[in-house]
């Protein structure tokens, strides 16, 4: 919803707001080119300006703008707004003209903020409240309704962002993801499984500014191409957030790996196949210059993802594992799957595996499972990752996950 004459999409951010000023200024400008990619991968016409604090979008499409911008990391809120000179009667005259042309009855409430030096301007923020909240009630009254102010849970807001050159008057903040902007930190080699939790972990570490190399370990005949695929568009689903960056899913064969370990490792196997993935990532770490490895890995969730387990995985290499989802509830990340847009690919039915032994591991010690591993399990993990294959990117939908 926005007022006449919306020709601009006020986008705000919030920790870059408390960075030192030559950090905010870096990633204020990351977060602007990074809005700037995504309003190009959609063909959404636009021109954006950096502004203290916030963004510009310049655009004829406001709506299409308002979603792309609430899709980059880093943003917190983004709004259609219609921009006119800092006065009262400017201001007073979009809020009318926005009134009659969403207010139909009900409760109401006017949010204004004067922004500047205290001579800026010959009106306070008070002084906005108020006249302007004689404006939406006049108009109101002359569209035929009975209008009713209530501060605490109004049917519709009222919105005035005063600056000293401008003002935007807005009727909704649409909630972005906050975090950082994608590219301010590192990058990170993210585990791909097929299930729903590692594209939410991947996302996470996006959300913090870290660009992710999507990988999925191959378990052969124990995995499947079900498990691939849905790996692989869960990869594409995540690339809608990121047009400018290779997300493509890579793939490493490690059939052979799993087979033996599946033939000679009994109750320690599912940590013994994830040291080995680990491994693999690592290398492909090394290679992608990334700095750690993202997995989608919460404390008791599985056997092998107890808190002794995790350290017997995390042994295995020397980069750090991070789990952004480490005590998350299932039904947390569920729902996060659901708003980032992957649950619907990452559930799409998918051939069960063996893997899994029948007594499996729950307190494994990392000196005992390292002795389960096949003999030079380091130089066959660096074949296999240089072996990998690297996927094309499926097309992912224009929206998020509704399902």
């Amino acid at each position: 919803m926005h007022p006449p004459d919306p020709g601009t999409v006020v986008v705000r951010h919030g920790e870059i707001g408390v960075k030192s000023e030559q950090v905010r200024r870096r990633m204020e400008r990351l977060l602007r080119d990074n809005v700037d990619a995504l309003m190009a991968d959609r063909g959404i016409d636009g021109r954006v300006q950096h502004r203290r604090n916030r963004l510009l979008i310049f655009t004829d499409d406001p709506e299409a703008a308002c979603d792309a911008a609430t899709d980059a990391f880093g943003v917190v809120s983004a709004s259609p707004a219609r921009r006119v000179d800092p006065t009262i009667e400017a201001i007073t005259d979009a809020l009318t003209a926005a009134a009659r042309a969403h207010y139909r009855g009900g409760t109401f409430a006017l949010r204004a903020r004067r922004a500047g030096e205290s001579d800026a301007h010959p009106f306070s923020s008070r002084d906005l409240e108020s006249e302007g909240g004689a404006a939406v009630w006049e108009a109101a009254e002359d569209g035929g309704a009975d209008p009713e102010v209530d501060l605490d849970d109004p049917d519709i807001e009222f919105f005035v962002d005063c600056r000293e050159d401008e003002a935007f008057v807005f009727l909704e903040k649409r909630p972005g993801p906050g975090g950082l902007p994608l590219g301010s930190q590192d990058p990170l080699v993210a585990l791909f499984s097929g299930g729903i939790d590692s594209p939410v972990a991947a996302w996470e570490a996006m959300r913090r500014g870290a660009p992710v190399v999507p990988l999925y370990v191959s378990l052969g005949e124990y995995g499947g191409v079900d498990r691939e695929g849905r790996a692989q568009a869960t990869a594409s689903d995540l690339a809608r957030y990121a047009p400018d960056r290779d997300l493509r899913l890579r793939v490493a064969p490690a059939g052979d790996l799993i087979e033996d370990v599946v033939t000679s490792v009994d109750g320690g196997r599912m940590l013994v196949v994830r040291r080995a993935m680990y491994r693999i990532a690592e290398h492909v770490a090394r290679d992608a210059d990334a700095v750690g490895i993202v997995t989608g890995e919460s404390v008791g969730q599985k056997s092998s993802q107890t808190t002794a387990n995790l350290a017997a995985t995390s042994a295995a290499v020397d980069l750090p594992v991070h789990r952004p989802l480490l005590t998350a509830d299932k039904t947390d990340i569920t729902q996060r799957a659901r708003e980032v847009g992957t649950y619907r690919d990452s559930t799409v039915p998918a051939g069960c595996n063996q893997l899994v032994p029948e007594y499996p591991e729950t307190r494994g010690r990392p000196e005992e499972i390292a002795a389960l591993e096949p003999d030079d399990v380091d130089g066959r993990t660096r074949a296999i990752a240089d072996r990998i294959e690297v996927l094309d990117t499926l097309d992912a939908p224009a929206g998020g996950e509704t399902a």
